[in-house]
């Protein structure tokens, strides 16, 4: 018989890559960033505000973009995954923005005979995805105990990288607004936004949110416990 006395152990849900593009525009000398509020169907976070984004698709690995990432982008990424998987994150975060807002970051392109899985209507708008005004500015992994586990880039670009607008349905984010950064900080969000939202102010105060610099990630335990940190 077994012993009520002992803890059952959860199984701890897999971890899976993720990627969230913050859009930035300036209004003034005011930055503004691209915000919408996850609706309330959603598993992970609802009714948070958050950036557009969300899980690495398997065919997004085969997507070959119009403009590839920067070098020194790429550098960065490969020190916790493949060069296929960078690009594969980085293009999750097009499309995925793309679904989300019907925001087409891009260049204009033909449409494949036969594009991957998931990615025909962002061909449909006559563009293919373009990476080159991404950067690459933070890394976090979900904390066990959340019903669901993402390794999640961050990723950053101007607005005015933006092709075209395209009417999509979509139901994951409601009440998409520009904010200022100490207004989105006032939003019902994630430590993992505010520190986020918190790096761009600061990249934007030395000046470009171009910079060649170290990437911060974090890696939370049970608990907010074990909080291990690092660069690449």
């Amino acid at each position: 018989m077994p012993d009520k006395n002992v803890t059952k152990i959860r199984k701890q849900p897999p971890i899976r890559d993720a990627a969230t593009l913050v859009l930035v525009r300036m209004r003034g000398r005011t930055p503004e960033i691209l915000m919408g509020e996850r609706s309330s169907g959603h598993v992970f976070y609802p009714h948070h505000y958050v950036f557009p984004g969300g899980r690495v698709d398997r065919s997004d690995g085969f997507v070959i973009p119009e403009k590839d990432l920067r070098p020194e982008v790429l550098k960065r990424l490969t020190a916790s995954a493949t060069e296929r998987r960078a690009r594969a994150l980085a293009l999750a975060a097009v499309r995925e923005t793309f679904e989300e807002t019907g925001l087409v970051i891009g260049s204009k392109a033909p449409k494949p005979k036969r594009p991957p899985k998931g990615w025909d209507t962002f061909y449909e708008t006559g563009f293919g995805p373009s990476l080159d005004g991404l950067t690459y500015i933070y890394r976090a992994v979900t904390p066990p105990e959340r019903p669901r586990r993402f390794n999640a880039r961050f990723f950053v670009t101007e607005y005015e990288r933006v092709s075209v607008v395209a009417d999509v349905e979509q139901d994951e984010l409601l009440k998409l607004q520009w904010r200022d950064i100490d207004s989105a900080l006032q939003l019902k969000i994630r430590p993992i936004t505010a520190i986020v939202l918190k790096e761009i102010r600061d990249r934007l105060n030395d000046g470009s949110l171009y910079d060649d610099r170290p990437v911060k990630w974090v890696k939370t335990g049970p608990g907010g416990r074990n909080r291990i940190s690092g660069v690449e």
